[in-house]
């Protein structure tokens, strides 16, 4: 079924020839849009609307005088000869039927999702083709001409090299949308396959046309579709979701779409590039460009996908079959919807969706018009276009677990509730993230002991900050960072193909101790360090813990250790030991000298705090520095709150093959805000694990 916003196109001359017989199947929702598109062209002699069926007839006055009713497809195609085109605007889970009883009789508009299986797509193609006939697929955003601009500007490399797609869509819809009829909101319905989620009805447009900008538009043309699938609403199906889509030629596509929105925004598609990015909103047909050339916007005109179906049956040669590929070619043909088919059968074949706790969702309005609110889900959608990451692998409360190897955990044994052990901190393996973030293991949640979560990662503002852990911008030219590196011939962040991986090679667990074996590989596989990462966990009283993570780095080949700093960039010497934080209230930062991010950013001092209220609550966290040596402080507060101890800050760590690098860092994590007062009576104390 539709559901796009459709701009007015532009008109087509005149036909000197014969109007097209149309007939149209299903005269409300979306029918509704088609029959008044059809009065259009009929008034400007294109067709001759000469009959509709629909078990619920439409209203007295609502056709063009001749128009014949009829209840059913069958009686229709039985009383009505020589059609030209059928229209098929009727519920999902009608369509294969109902486009299979067309074929032999006439050319096919049919409405989206085509069916509800990659089988009855499969079937579908294989009767057009027996029958000689054209498919139009209503992906009524396909005919936008900002697609072909999309297209030059790609060509151009306007924005650099495309790294990747997002599709981003944020609409409401209320207790009355699930009850229009009994297929809403459905799997499937006395038997028969519905799949009317959010991903495969309203917001359909969204991937398919990020899947028609990507290139891809057969079944061959992925390589892989995963699912993140979650409901807020009392219904079988998605609500709220993420597709995490890979090409085959190897581009990453991430949708992420709720109908759980506080308010409705216009879908868009994002295309990341290295150079710039474009926007497309997809139902206004608004292009917006930025990249070093600067800012534009332009709208454009579509085609109807009416017009272009009967334009096709039009340039086909009478000597030819009919709906033969000698024709104009199809904006929307049926072959081409089988990428987004594939994703339909992905969502289709899923574990069901997930409930959203109820304590996540608010309900705003009243009766039938209530609308399900999910809380911070504009922020969850932004993170997960980011990062190219699942709802899962955000840690959203709500959402699944992830499924990462193991997640062994830093835990204090009897420092819960009841006496059970309190979980502190949990250790991602990191390996399913997007190689643009420098997959790696990390520390991720970090909790006080009230609870208070106290690190972040894949936010949408840097998404390879990720937790508490130790990585490095430039290794032999390796970004093991994540994001652009910084070059020192052009002086700017490039996007480069340079992003290293660190592996982890086995990790052991007990109460209180976390032991990993890391491989630190190239692009091409080929391994530059070894690491050897020790973290403990000890209790020092009610409302304090201690977190010391130790490193020993081996050099593989001879190796430089690099940053930002050491490539030239003045003051963003950062990489070695980092720590992002979650967006504070009244952060305060300090160390026994200095006060504020200016003073404290890049100063060498034995220790550090921050202090701050967070989400759950006022916590601070006090930072000494390494042991084997006082490297300087890396501090962001006002772009985006971080910590770290950097490594290399004006020059690279130079090793041989087989030397090593030694640090140590510890951490105290503190329920409450600490005065400096309070924390240098903090740092009189000793280390605590036990």
């Amino acid at each position: 079924m539709g559901t796009l916003s459709t701009p007015v196109p532009a008109e087509r001359k005149q036909p000197s020839h014969e109007a097209s017989r149309v007939a149209l199947v299903g005269v409300h929702g979306f029918g509704a849009h088609h029959l008044q598109n059809l009065e259009r062209l009929q008034a400007n002699g294109v067709v001759r609307l000469v009959a509709v069926a629909d078990p619920n007839p439409p209203a007295r006055g609502a056709l063009p005088p001749g128009t014949a009713v009829f209840g059913t497809l069958d009686e229709l195609l039985a009383g009505t000869p020589a059609l030209d085109l059928v229209i098929v605007a009727t519920p999902i889970q009608t369509h294969a039927q109902l486009a299979l009883s067309t074929l032999p009789h006439a050319d096919l508009y049919l409405e989206k999702p085509p069916v509800a299986s990659l089988a009855d797509f499969n079937r579908l193609q294989e009767a057009a083709t027996a029958a000689g006939r054209s498919v139009q697929v209503g992906f009524q955003s396909l005919g936008s001409r900002a697609l072909q601009a999309i297209e030059e500007l790609l060509a151009a490399g306007e924005i650099g090299t495309l790294l990747g797609i997002t599709a981003t869509g944020r609409w409401v819809r209320d207790r009355a949308y699930y009850k229009r009829s009994r297929w809403a909101g459905k799997r499937s319905l006395d038997g028969i396959d519905v799949v009317d989620g959010v991903a495969t009805n309203p917001l359909a447009h969204a991937i398919a046309t990020a899947l028609r900008i990507a290139g891809a538009k057969t079944v061959d043309d992925l390589a892989s579709v995963e699912t993140d699938l979650y409901r807020a609403n009392d219904i079988e199906s998605d609500d709220t979701s993420v597709i995490r889509i890979r090409t085959a030629a190897g581009l990453p596509i991430t949708c992420a779409l709720t109908l759980c929105a506080a308010e409705s925004v216009e879908p868009y598609i994002t295309l990341q590039g290295s150079e710039g990015t474009a926007m497309f909103y997809y139902t206004e047909d608004r292009l917006t460009v930025s990249s070093a050339a600067g800012a534009r916007e332009t709208v454009y005109n579509r085609v109807d996908l009416t017009e272009d179906l009967l334009e096709h049956r039009r340039s086909t040669p009478v000597t030819g079959t009919i709906g033969s590929a000698t024709g104009a070619p199809l904006i929307s043909p049926l072959a081409d919807s089988g990428a987004f088919m594939q994703v339909l059968e992905a969502i289709r074949t899923a574990e069901s969706p997930a409930m959203i706790p109820e304590q996540y969702v608010t309900w705003e309005g009243e009766g039938e018009a209530a609308r399900a609110v999910i809380v911070g889900i504009e922020d969850a959608l932004e993170r997960a276009t980011a990062a190219h990451a699942t709802f899962s692998e955000l840690g959203l409360p709500w959402a699944r677990p992830a499924v990462d190897a193991e997640r062994p955990v830093l835990s204090l044994p009897g420092g819960g509730e009841q006496g059970r052990a309190a979980v502190l901190a949990t250790l991602q393996s990191g390996a399913g993230l997007a190689a643009r973030l420098s997959p790696r293991p990390y520390l991720h949640p970090v909790r006080t002991l009230a609870g208070v979560t106290v690190t972040d990662h894949l936010p949408a503002d840097h998404s390879w900050h990720l937790g508490a852990g130790f990585a490095l911008q430039d290794v032999n030219g390796t970004n093991f960072w994540g994001g652009k590196t910084y070059v020192r011939a052009s002086g700017r962040y490039e996007e480069r193909q340079d992003h290293g991986r660190i592996i982890e090679v086995s990790a052991t667990s007990g109460p209180g101790l976390l032991g990993q074996e890391l491989s630190w590989q190239a692009p091409d596989g080929t391994e530059l360090l070894r690491e050897r990462r020790t973290t403990r966990s000890g209790q020092l009283d009610h409302r304090t813990w201690q977190l010391e993570l130790r490193t020993e780095l081996t050099a593989v080949v001879d190796s430089s250790l690099g940053s930002p700093g050491s490539n030239g960039a003045l003051g963003s010497g950062y990489g070695g030991f980092f720590w992002r934080l979650p967006a504070p209230a009244g952060a305060e930062v300090f160390t026994a000298e200095s006060r504020g991010e200016p003073e404290v950013h890049g100063s060498a001092s034995p220790w550090l705090a921050w202090a701050a209220d967070f989400p759950e609550g006022p916590a601070t966290l006090v930072f000494a520095a390494p042991a084997e040596a006082q490297d300087p402080w890396f501090v962001r507060m006002a772009d985006y709150p971080a910590v770290g101890s950097a490594l290399a800050w004006e020059r690279p760590v130079e090793l041989t093959a087989g030397e090593s690098l030694v640090r140590t860092f510890t951490v105290w994590i503190v329920d409450g805000r600490l005065s400096p007062a309070e924390v240098a009576e903090l740092m009189a104390g000793g280390f605590a694990a036990g």
